[in-house]
């Protein structure tokens, strides 16, 4: 039964105008540190056996703050493959000025069939991304929770297959800044328990042993009805 924290970064002084991609030297300002923290501080009381980091310098400010001040310190790790969708020739322009291009229909309602000018397919982003889950998954073991820092779509697309849902439905799913989604992996099928949390208590994250000395079964292991 891995778990895996999926959060995205903190805010950055770009964060909403521009889409920012893999444009380097752009990190977590004052809202987003401060973001970034208060997550830190509600994830406390959950053992992290690693913290896996976008290479991307907005990630890793946010992937410090998870760290900070944890005994025993977690493993840190980069993965390339849960980095930004390469969007190509759209790096670093002004969304409102996207949003006029035809493309960014297609991107809304067709994302699987959507390769950016000049950068990667949104069906080879996710590709990567499920790779890795599975790939650190099998590395940290089944009893493993551990943090994955990563971007908007990358998580988004992840959160996509562990649903079961095409890639066109991705879009139906929001991640906020410094957003907490987690996902439970199990033989039978992976369980969502979070989805764009940005303030609850993770009480339920924490296994427990009863007085009979038998581990308290976590959320997301049930058997269906």
């Amino acid at each position: 039964m891995t778990t895996v924290l999926l959060v995205r970064h903190g805010l950055t002084a770009l964060t909403g105008p521009t889409l920012v991609g893999w444009t380097p030297g752009i990190h977590l300002d004052d809202r987003g540190r401060k973001q970034a923290e208060a997550l830190a501080a509600r994830l406390r009381p959950v053992a992290l056996a690693a913290i896996v980091s976008s290479p991307l310098e907005r990630c890793v400010d946010t992937a410090d703050a998870l760290a900070a001040g944890r005994e025993p310190a977690p493993a840190r790790e980069v993965d390339d493959r849960i980095g930004e969708v390469g969007y190509g020739e759209w790096t670093g322009r002004e969304i409102k000025v996207l949003a006029k291009d035809p493309l960014w229909a297609i991107v809304q309602a067709h994302p699987s069939a959507v390769t950016f000018p000049g950068g990667e397919a949104l069906r080879e982003t996710q590709a990567r991304a499920v790779a890795a889950v599975r790939d650190w998954n099998e590395r940290l073991g089944p009893e493993a929770t551990y943090a994955l820092v990563s971007h908007a779509d990358v998580i988004k697309a992840i959160l996509a297959d562990a649903l079961g849902l095409h890639l066109d439905q991705f879009q139906r799913i929001v991640v906020g800044p410094a957003s907490l989604s987690v996902i439970r992996y199990t033989k039978l099928r992976p369980f969502v328990l979070r989805v764009n949390d940005q303030g609850g208590d993770p009480v339920d994250l924490i296994a427990t042993k009863k007085k009979t000395g038998r581990r308290r079964r976590p959320a997301g292991t049930e058997a269906s009805a």
